[in-house]
């Protein structure tokens, strides 16, 4: 029986990969660079899903600074320049390598969406051995808008091809983009949602990456 879904598109941060220690090194450079004190992991946990900028944002924020429009774009230039020349690979999480070629090998067309920029992203995938699987990509800064705006998600399911699609995220803004458009959406619950991620809205929420295909037919009926 052919797979129900011809594509599924990706959330990257807290769905394929644990990025969380990655951004704390990285944005606690930058901290630094800008003589602002450092942060935790947890702290920076709570901060991932709504781009780079708002991350410095908050990042500073948190230290006792405020960052208007023209003042963020130095830190911002900083801290996307230093994670592009970090050259420790993000961890993937269990399951996910083996998972996305089993999905490939049915036909299904993978995607990823994500609010992290594109050249990091793509960096990211490279690094990780994994970007022969993605037929598409769109980053934070790929488009005019980012999610939880629905063009972002539907741009790359466009670029896949169309047909029937489902989202597969961690938190709000992957629920979000993926009603706009009409589609599933499955929630993984390790990720990083900043709110119990029973209460996201997902239509499944799943501990462990392996167990997608099964959810993903399933909830196809």
């Amino acid at each position: 029986m052919p797979f129900p879904f011809s594509c599924i598109v990706f959330d990257l941060d807290g769905t394929l990969i644990d990025s969380a220690p990655d951004m704390t090194r990285v944005l606690n450079r930058t901290l630094g660079e800008f003589g602002r004190p450092a942060l935790t992991e947890a702290q920076v946990r709570t901060m991932v899903g709504d781009g780079s900028a708002n991350l410095v944002r908050q990042a500073f924020a948190a230290t006792g600074a405020a960052l208007d429009d023209e003042a963020v774009q130095p830190v911002l230039r900083h801290y996307l320049d230093s994670y592009f020349d970090h050259e420790e690979p993000s961890q993937l999480y269990p399951g996910v390598a083996a998972t996305l070629r089993a999905l490939a090998e049915e036909g299904v067309r993978l995607g990823l969406c994500t609010n992290k920029p594109e050249r990091i992203s793509r960096k990211l995938l490279g690094m990780l051995d994994l970007t022969d699987l993605f037929g598409a990509v769109a980053g934070g800064d790929t488009l005019p808008v980012k999610k939880p705006d629905g063009r972002h998600l539907s741009w790359v399911v466009e670029q896949l091809g169309g047909g029937r699609a489902a989202m597969v995220g961690d938190n709000g803004n992957d629920v979000k983009a993926a009603r706009a458009v009409g589609i599933p959406v499955v929630a993984m619950s390790y990720g990083y949602p900043r709110m119990p991620v029973a209460e996201l809205g997902a239509d499944v929420v799943l501990d462990e990456f392996a167990d997608l295909p099964g959810a993903l037919r399933a909830l196809a009926g």
